[in-house]
């Protein structure tokens, strides 16, 4: 038996990004260890995890906060990979690799929003 977050696209494509970026950071220099290359860890994981708690509440409302703050944390590991571009700590072009699977994510989580805005909505007297 799957949890409902596995069934979820955006959750796969989420864990996806997640293995990338982690294999990109191990050519990090090492004192970034505990700096930018954790922050962006714990940005990346934030996505899915997010995903996965928001799809074991109950209410429509909590769902929605989960999924927006998935959105925040997405926005976040882009910016700061935008950062280690700018230090030169990955390339432009690893960079550019990820950008589908970020914009894939954030249509997704962009839908996945939008879907329960409409239910909420529907279910008001």
């Amino acid at each position: 038996m799957a949890y409902a977050f596995e069934n979820m696209k955006a959750w796969q494509e989420a864990r996806k990004l997640v293995v990338d970026v982690y294999r990109l950071l191990d050519g990090f220099p090492k004192f970034e260890t505990y700096a930018l290359c954790d922050q962006i860890r714990r940005s990346v994981v934030s996505v899915s995890s997010n995903l996965a708690e928001g799809s074991g509440r109950f209410s429509l409302k909590e769902q929605l906060h989960f999924y927006e703050i998935s959105y925040g944390s997405l926005m976040e590991a882009y910016n700061q990979l935008i950062i280690a571009a700018d230090l030169n700590y990955i390339g432009a072009d690893n960079l550019e690799e990820l950008r589908p699977q970020i914009d894939t994510v954030a249509r997704m989580l962009n839908g996945l929003r939008s879907s329960l805005i409409k239910k909420e909505n529907n279910s008001k007297p």
